[in-house]
């Protein structure tokens, strides 16, 4: 494999739903980091989203927003990140975590 090739990693299954669900849905990086917090399946977005089909249901982004609001008293979270860049964070966390425990395991010796 050549590097670039190697470079180029997949997202796990959980995190791949939800972009998916975002992409499917319509829903901003906002939206999906609410969805989440509220502890949402991504995989029955699909039934809460059908607002034409139900005109008494809300728009699935305004529901997320007005449950966020009602759950955690502010309209939106403070820090929004995307879905990529929180998987990027949390590689670089365990590849910390790794070094980390590589240089213990090195000083024990």
């Amino acid at each position: 494999m050549d590097a670039v090739a190697m470079k180029k990693k997949t997202l796990d299954q959980k995190l791949q739903a939800w972009v998916v669900a975002r992409k499917r849905h319509r829903l901003s990086h906002a939206h999906v980091q609410r969805a989440r917090e509220l502890g949402m399946n991504p995989k029955k977005l699909g039934g809460m989203d059908n607002h034409r089909q139900e005109p008494w249901k809300m728009p699935l982004p305004d529901y997320i927003e007005h449950l966020y609001a009602k759950q955690f008293g502010r309209p939106r979270p403070d820090v929004v990140m995307s879905i990529e860049e929180r998987a990027r964070v949390q590689e670089k966390k365990k590849a910390a975590k790794r070094e980390a425990k590589q240089l213990r395991k090195l000083s024990i010796l």
